[in-house]
């Protein structure tokens, strides 16, 4: 922790100091954050009801909230069939001697019975039998390949590396915990007797290495894993088969018309899932480099999602599949004035990495592999547990960045967690709330200043300068669970700012009525204008229902209240209508009592910002959680006269960057100079029609289109942005 003494005294003067700190800023009785709202923890993670509604009811564990956590790297006698003096010192080494090795069967069979092998033998796909080879060479060139993917595992290495890998484990963690709920569904799935595949999102470099571990000694088998021959030794490749990895074959990344491509990808289908083992073992020497010698250890969770049936969403999945729109045919006149309704269709933005294995799919099941993923994104953000770095970042930077007490941070932090926990979202700590504030501002410690006024009382105050980026890159993982409050925040915003000056007082904004036509039209907007990596909707949702949740959640988190007007049914008139024929074809999910309602009366309905003394400091605050993406965006929008074009993609994007630098140095505003941030801009701005991708001699190269070769327009595109961005 700084302070603003001079940093040229001693070091153990300084300790001395920061604890004289801590204790005139602590002398208080604190109470404690718990993870949980009353007697349970929320559950999260569940699987799509839409898409597979059969697993989502038979795959959940019923008692899930009542099971806690388990430490997988905690191993002791008990672990063990034996008991001593002796046992209790080679602990580890009888419990990988004891851990349950399955026999892996011969995949082979299997592999060469499945369809994409089949067409190759018979000659029915391009690069098979038949053209110039016989079925026989072709046959042989798969048996080629299936060697070089996989080798039988030897159970002997396994169990060494079990032991070697939780020897490291436990010098590297505190603790890695996996929630026993979670790995009850795990087991349950597996008794249906189908094969398991887990996709990882890479929260960690070392996922690659700890979630082989976590499997195994959860009884779960061996993961294949694998991963790119080229990176190691023949005799080293000849080890880590026998471990389980599986080493793609150098032919799956040839062309998608080279017979040896097309012959190596079917059998890979066949035979894999990806993760890299190699970063996790660098990974893992890199932190026992670092905290060799250290007392401090960190600790771990792995979370797991609920599993379904991958057959079962192939079946639902395809039947939620409607007419989409690029964004430049849906936002492209709004933004330019030429038209102002917005089309009733969903945005089509597909930002997927295309690999050969992808493009070698029919264009229905990439379109399915698309739509799959999204759905695990969606899980997965929706499973990991929001630390509490993310929670003092984001109101350091969103609420306090000139400064505030520390007094007045120990309760908002504790106000914080508990919006977090009234979401749904779990939180991955727990402990009084002095330690964990203490602990936490330990860990940034860089990034923030700790200042003593005369009251005896601490001011925190975030560094200026480029550590605000980092601020704001762990406030990331705090907006899914405010997302849809701060979309409906900013579409307020955009709504009000041709009517009232955005530094006028509440009261004046709080007499304006809001239709819901109007909210509804402003919503869509900012869905379409914000990327699909950071709403993360499900596929199977329609814009409509997300406008109507965003709606609800305003209502209901006391930002909006129902303004009755004298000529249309009161809003909380519950009674029910007929479903109107432009409803009744909606794709979506559950219809809720808003939805049931009939279309022409929902247009009389108005709403009012509440008056209520905590409205305007909330309502500010989701605003700012999505002012970084915004703002970069209405950034790279002015920057468009001034970037040099044509220009690859990797040019024009390093141009733009160091212009966010620029621009946040010189504003003081250093949230939205991310690296990240200007590439979300880059490719949206190529979907909405600003910049066109021009296939060159030098390989593709960005153009300014001629529309917004125009300087008004370019005007236009800013104005569009900067209206939902709250000073």
């Amino acid at each position: 922790m700084l302070e603003s003494r001079p940093q040229t005294q001693q070091r153990n003067n300084h300790s001395g100091q920061e604890t004289s700190l801590w204790s005139s800023g602590f002398g208080m009785k604190l109470e404690a954050v718990t993870p949980f709202l009353g007697k349970y923890r929320p559950f999260v993670g569940r699987c799509c009801q839409t898409c597979t509604p059969k697993s989502w009811e038979s795959l959940f564990h019923r008692s899930i909230m009542d099971l806690g956590f388990c430490n997988v790297i905690l191993v002791k006698e008990e672990n063990t069939r034996f008991r001593g003096w002796l046992v209790r010192r080679l602990c580890y080494f009888l419990w990988s001697l004891e851990q349950h090795i399955p026999t892996s069967c011969d995949a082979s069979p299997k592999i060469m019975e499945s369809t994409g092998v089949q067409n190759l033998l018979s000659g029915r796909v391009p690069g098979g039998a038949g053209e110039g080879q016989a079925p026989s060479l072709v046959k042989k060139e798969v048996h080629r390949l299936l060697g070089h993917i996989q080798a039988p595992l030897h159970p002997f290495l396994l169990r060494l590396f079990s032991w070697a890998l939780l020897w490291f484990l436990n010098r590297l963690f505190l603790n890695v915990q996996l929630h026993k709920g979670q790995m009850k569904m795990v087991h349950k799935a597996t008794q249906v007797g189908s094969p398991l595949i887990f996709l990882s999102t890479h929260k960690s470099l070392m996922d690659g290495i700890l979630l082989p571990f976590v499997l195994l000694s959860q009884g779960l088998g061996v993961l294949r894993v694998a991963w790119d021959p080229c990176t190691c030794s023949p005799a080293l490749r000849a080890l880590l088969r026998k471990l389980g990895v599986l080493f793609l074959p150098p032919e799956a990344n040839l062309p998608l018309d080279s017979s040896e491509g097309i012959r190596a990808r079917a059998v890979v289908r066949a035979a894999s899932a990806p993760l890299g083992l190699w970063t996790g073992a660098l990974a893992v020497l890199r932190r026992l480099h670092k905290c060799w010698g250290c007392s401090s250890r960190v600790c771990v969770r792995v979370h797991f999602g609920q599993p379904f049936s991958l057959q079962e969403y192939t079946i639902n999945a395809r039947s939620c599949w409607d007419g989409r729109q690029t964004l430049e045919h849906l936002l492209q006149p709004i933004v330019l004035g030429q038209c102002s309704v917005v089309p009733d269709t969903e945005k089509e933005q597909e930002w997927t990495p295309t690999t050969g294995l992808l493009l070698a799919l029919k264009e229905k099941d990439q379109l399915l592999v698309r739509r799959l993923s999204q759905h695990v994104l969606n899980a997965s953000v929706a499973s990991a547990a929001v630390m509490s770095t993310a929670i003092m970042a984001t109101l350091l930077l969103f609420k306090h960045q000139k400064g505030v007490a520390l007094s007045k941070l120990l309760g908002e932090f504790s106000w914080l967690t508990e919006e977090t926990l009234l979401r749904g979202f779990d939180v991955g700590f727990s402990g009084q709330l002095r330690c964990l504030t203490k602990h936490t501002l330990s860990l940034l410690r860089a990034h923030v200043v700790l200042l003593r006024v005369h009251q005896g009382d601490l001011v925190v105050v975030p560094r200026p300068g480029p550590g605000l980026t980092y601020l704001a890159r762990l406030s990331a993982d705090l907006l899914p669970a405010f997302l849809s409050e701060a979309v409906g925040a900013c579409a307020v915003r955009g709504l009000l700012a041709g009517r009232v000056p955005p530094e006028g007082p509440w009261e004046l904004q709080g007499i304006e009525l809001l239709s819901q036509n109007e909210l509804y039209r402003q919503i869509l907007l900012l869905l379409h204008l914000l990327p699909q990596d950071l709403l993360l909707t499900k596929p199977c949702q329609s814009s409509y229902c997300y406008c109507q949740e965003v709606l609800d959640r305003l209502i209901q988190c006391g930002l909006l209240v129902a303004e009755e007007t004298p000529s249309f049914r009161p809003a909380c008139d519950t009674k029910r209508k007929h479903l109107s024929a432009k409803l009744l074809w909606k794709p979506s999910g559950d219809f809720t009592d808003s939805d049931s309602d009939d279309f022409q009366e929902t247009e009389g309905r108005c709403f009012r910002l509440s008056q209520q003394s905590r409205c305007p400091d909330f309502f500010l605050f989701l605003c700012r959680l999505l002012s970084p993406m915004l703002k970069a965006f209405a950034q790279a929008a002015a920057f468009l006269h001034q970037g040099q074009l044509p220009d690859t993609e990797a040019g024009y994007l390093e141009q733009l960057f160091q212009f966010l630098k620029a621009s946040a140095q010189e504003e003081g505003m250093f949230e939205y100079a991310d690296l990240t941030l200007a590439l979300s801009a880059v490719w949206t701005f190529k979907d909405l029609g600003v910049l066109q991708e021009i296939p060159s001699p030098a390989g593709p190269q960005l153009h300014l289109s001629p529309t917004f070769a125009n300087r008004d327009n370019q005007d236009k595109l800013e104005q569009f942005i900067r209206q939902f961005i709250c000073s």
